[in-house]
């Protein structure tokens, strides 16, 4: 086995990689999980925001 032969595979395995996750992007049963993830920027939370309170430590 030469490098060549190595690298036809790793070509070969990323390329089936990449169709995995093409057709899990754009599968049917993940449709409502996407489309709500795309709403959450547009989501309003009716409870104030945390204050974050910065404090330095005296010794």
């Amino acid at each position: 086995m030469d490098i060549t032969t190595l690298r036809s595979l790793a070509t070969l395995l990323a390329f089936v990689v990449f169709i995995g996750i093409i057709w899990w992007a754009f599968s049917r049963r993940n449709k409502s999980g996407f489309d709500e993830a795309a709403g959450l920027p547009f989501a309003h939370d009716d409870a104030a925001p945390p204050q974050h309170h910065t404090t330095k430590e005296t010794k």
